[in-house]
């Protein structure tokens, strides 16, 4: 009867790391896209933005390793972009935390589950079958 008790408290604890860690990230992306907005918003004072033309060589910032230059010189678009990527990759961590709360668990199922979910991700973002 111990034991049971005990394996429900490991997985409401587990639930609940679940959900700060989502928590966490939503805020802390948020908080990086707030501050990457404001540095934008002072570096680009009084410039007016004409939409009727789309001018792709102003999407400066399409590959991660571009996102982390533009991070180093504190270019507001580059953190805006980095705090979108910190969003993307919070629900990346859940599935990873997840596989690793199954393996302790030794609930082998739901982590060969986990692992062909995150193959599917990490396919879909490096390749992606929608280019």
């Amino acid at each position: 009867m111990a034991a049971v008790d005990k394996e429900n408290i490991n997985d409401k604890d587990i639930q609940v790391i679940l959900g700060t860690l989502l928590r966490a990230g939503v805020i802390i992306s948020m908080s990086i896209v707030l501050v990457g907005g404001i540095i934008f918003l002072v570096h680009n004072n009084g410039v007016i933005t004409d939409y009727k033309v789309f001018k792709p060589e102003l999407a400066k910032f399409s590959s991660i390793a571009a996102i982390f230059k533009g991070i180093l010189t504190f270019q507001g678009d580059a953190i805006v972009q980095f705090g979108i990527l910190m969003l993307i990759f919070t629900p990346i961590a859940r599935i990873i935390f997840a596989i690793f709360s199954f393996l302790i668990e030794r609930d082998y199922l739901y982590v060969l589950i986990g692992f062909i979910i995150l193959a599917i991700i990490t396919i879909s973002l490096n390749g992606g079958l929608a280019h």
